[in-house]
């Protein structure tokens, strides 16, 4: 498939009148739409956006190639304008980008179209055939331009093979890849191919696109080069790299700094790389500050932790609701036989809720060997066991037994992660033929030894702490439950699934953990999280209907389907508002979400499920002012929306 086979005569506007990015996206999603490549525009833009948050797609050297991979898309195609004026674009290299290119792949089915969205990443990197597109006079002589170009660099029919190697393999390799594997992967590609040769070098670049790996690396090629480079803003495999020197960067550097890549090798700059068994890691954890890779790990445990959490705690709170609370009080979710299935089923998934949050962060920070000891650890945070109890068992004597809780299970989890990590140093220089050794004895017992001793030690900490945090929740009344149900509610809507949005859940979700009929106040903030959650894409949709003129068109058209995710607690269905008027939607959103969270707490809304919107109203404690809570804070979103909100311009 060729570059004209996807890019349409009327998806081009030479000379277009825009002049800001987000005016860039609306037009050429229209055009997308015109020549019938996609089916929902706003889910192709929700896409769209949610790739230019993950970083610039204006890649220097006035291009921009905006893409996603997404259901919307019924035909994989290609868009295109040129703004001789310029658009800022928040370039990599500051400036103003004048030709794009918006890519549209589907997100399932066959990817024959991937090898015409490689060719044009390819070409775009030639200085002489960009100023010919900008001087283009129409669209015939746009398309006549880039068939030349393509035909040019690949031939009639098939692509141009790799560049010839040396007798003795290729001098230089590289790897190049991003997280859509679309545009960059094979610019990266081509500039480090195009850098090497006009340097006198031999270089073979293997692309991980979307289509999979291209150009794969040999055994005999790896063996017989001098370094390799991997430009790359996802995982790649490294363990065929063992023993060679591998300079690891990112994808942009490969297409804007190929030379300094590429003279690090040749001039014997870089390290020899040694795999010893951890993730495959293309990013460079050297240059992330320690915050950030310390929410990294957090939200691998907690990503993993949440399946556990939703569907143990949505059958607790089903079994509550099928049960016959009369039979016997004390025995409340466990009184008739479909209930005490229900409970019994959730309770199990419940109880790994914090050894899974423990592996898993262990095992963000020290990969599988972290695992165990992670798991473990948090297990012992769960039981509350310590050397007190243990000791207290083998006299025969009793002892109270606190849980030390959630957070006793964080504490486990990076304790266990950075134990296994000193394991690793303090045996890296062990003879190369004890290697063995290390993942099979050492990680696995040692971690564990170290975990237990040091879990057994700290554990009535954590206990006393988790008790402190239950007696302060189970005093919260009047304003200071009012102003936390505010507080956790209006974090729902700071950044939408981000780190704020995730530590009110987090929160609710570890205080649901803790509640219980004589101390119902966890049951009451897990409320207020989920009513905080709810609002924002309903007050966007409110707002859209009734201020007309500060939305677009497509705007009021997808209200009803914000409005239905935001019932289903998907607060997520905000995003793409969000990102396009942050000044606006953010800020109305997070007022009305902490009103509503304030109101479900001071109506004394419980609620047993750690999630599903409407779908678990009946589970939901004083369910009547629940629903009241939950509209008064969309109204009130709704309207501070509509009043910050200037009227835009109907297309």
């Amino acid at each position: 498939m060729r570059i004209v086979d996807l890019l349409k005569k009327d998806a081009i506007i030479l000379n277009a009148d825009v002049s800001t990015k987000d005016e860039m996206i609306d037009t050429m999603i229209d055009l997308h739409d015109k020549v019938g490549n996609i089916s929902d525009k706003a889910g192709y833009k929700e896409g769209i956006l949610k790739r230019e948050s993950e970083g610039p797609t204006a890649i220097g050297e006035g291009i921009c190639i905006p893409h996603c991979k997404n259901a919307a898309v019924k035909t994989p195609g290609i868009a295109s304008i040129t703004v001789p004026a310029g658009v800022d674009c928040n370039a990599l290299d500051g400036g103003l980008s004048n030709l794009f290119f918006m890519i549209a792949a589907p997100a399932t089915g066959s990817d024959v179209h991937l090898e015409a969205l490689a060719r044009l990443s390819t070409i775009l990197m030639d200085g002489d055939f960009r100023q010919k597109l900008l001087s283009a006079k129409n669209a015939d002589e746009y398309l006549a331009c880039i068939d030349e170009k393509e035909t040019e660099k690949f031939g009639a029919d098939e692509p141009a093979a790799a560049p010839a190697a040396a007798s003795t393999g290729y001098r230089l390799l590289a790897v190049t890849a991003c997280p859509t594997g679309i545009a960059h992967t094979y610019m990266a590609a081509e500039s480090l191919e195009e850098k090497a040769k006009e340097l006198g070098y031999t270089l073979k670049a293997e692309t991980n696109g979307s289509g999979g790996a291209k150009n794969i690396l040999t055994k005999e090629e790896i063996a017989a080069c001098d370094g390799i480079i991997i430009a790359a803003d996802k995982n790649v495999e490294m363990a065929r790299f063992d023993g060679k020197p591998v300079l690891k960067t990112k994808v942009q550097d490969g297409i804007h700094k190929p030379q300094e890549l590429i003279e690090k090798i040749i001039n014997g700059e870089v390290p020899v790389y040694h795999h010893t068994g951890a993730a495959d890691a293309a990013d460079d954890t050297e240059n992330e500050t320690f915050g950030h890779q310390i929410y990294k790990h957090l939200m691998n445990g907690v990503s993993h932790m949440l399946p556990f959490v939703i569907g143990g705690g949505i059958l607790i709170a089903l079994a509550f609701l099928f049960d016959d609370y009369s039979i016997n009080p004390a025995n409340f979710g466990m009184n008739t036989p479909l209930a005490a299935i229900l409970k019994t089923a959730g309770g199990f998934a419940f109880n790994f809720m914090l050894p899974i949050l423990a592996g898993y962060i262990a095992m963000s920070i020290a990969d599988r060997p972290g695992l165990m000891p992670g798991f473990v650890g948090g297990w012992i945070a769960a039981q509350g066991t310590s050397f007190t109890s243990i000791i207290a068992g083998v006299k025969g004597e009793e002892v109270a037994v606190i849980s030390g809780g959630f957070i006793g299970a964080l504490f486990a989890g990076f304790i266990a992660g950075y134990l296994v990590l000193f394991l690793k140093k303090i045996t890296e220089k062990m003879p190369a033929a004890m290697d063995g050794l290390r993942p099979m004895l050492i990680y696995p017992v040692g971690g564990l030894a170290l975990i237990g001793a040091v879990m057994f030690a700290i554990n009535p900490f954590f206990a006393w702490l988790n008790t402190l945090l239950a007696n302060a929740l189970g005093s919260l009344g009047g304003a200071n439950a009012i102003v936390l149900g505010a507080v956790v509610g209006g974090m729902m809507s700071i950044d939408m699934g981000g780190p704020f949005n995730k530590a009110s859940y987090v929160f609710g979700t570890a205080a649901l953990a803790t509640a219980t009929e004589a101390n119902p106040q966890g049951f009451m903030i897990m409320a207020a999280v989920m009513a905080g959650g709810m609002v924002p894409p309903i007050a966007i949709a409110i707002s859209s209907l009734v201020f007309k003129d500060k939305f677009t068109d497509n705007d009021r058209k997808t209200a009803p389907v914000n409005a239905i995710m935001g019932l289903c607690f998907i607060s997520e269905a905000a995003i793409p508002y969000a990102a396009s008027d942050p000044g606006h939607v953010i800020p109305s959103c997070v007022v009305g979400s902490a009103v509503a969270g304030a109101f479900s707490m001071a109506f004394g809304c419980t609620l047993r499920a750690p999630h599903g919107g409407l779908f678990v109203v009946p589970t939901i404690g004083n369910p009547f002012m629940y629903i009241v809570a939950l509209l008064i804070g969309s109204v009130v979103g709704a309207v501070l929306l509509g009043v910050l909100r200037k009227p835009v311009a109907q297309k």
